[in-house]
């Protein structure tokens, strides 16, 4: 019997495990940047939708003017989360000192090493102020911030709703 019930239990959770990566789109399979071959995307999150198209350069440069909207930014991942691939730093383009940090939520997460690929993002652009222990939480996630003087920060966020990467 208590064998029964043990097959029956670790069955269970390899269940449950397999329910979390469908929701997610985190499957074993994809889970690392490496081995996703050129040309070929890997989605997380939300299918793209139909929101506005904006350069992520001109809301680095005018932040206000996009403020609370739903966008699709394209741009390259300079840095990410390197606990749970959660959140990311979105450049316009490679090297760039202008960046967005974008948020999942823990809705879904990138690779770990999805540094320097190509993305495609949705999601809603918002000017907010990170307080210093969020920051400190993202700076020990490997985050590079501008603090005020206060160690507070003031950033244009990005809370992403799905995403599309490639190499």
């Amino acid at each position: 019997m208590k064998k029964l019930f043990a097959i029956l239990f670790v069955a269970v959770i390899a269940l449950c495990a397999d329910s979390v990566n469908a929701q997610t789109g985190n499957d074993s399979k994809s889970t690392t940047a490496t081995k996703l071959a050129k040309g070929e995307v890997l989605k997380r999150g939300e299918a793209l939708g139909n929101s506005k198209k904006v350069k992520l350069a001109d809301a680095l440069k005018n932040p206000q003017k996009y403020n609370g909207q739903k966008v699709i930014i394209e741009g390259v991942i300079e840095r990410s989360c390197t606990a749970m691939g959660c959140w990311m730093e979105i450049a316009p383009k490679a090297g760039s000192a202008s960046r967005v940090r974008a948020d999942t939520a823990h809705k879904f997460f990138i690779p770990l090493d999805a540094q320097g690929m190509k993305i495609k993002a949705e999601g809603v652009l918002a000017v907010k102020t990170l307080s210093k222990e969020e920051a400190d939480h993202f700076e020990e996630e490997g985050a590079k911030l501008k603090r005020n003087a206060d160690g507070t920060v003031t950033e244009l966020s990005f809370a992403v709703v799905g995403v599309e990467l490639r190499k």
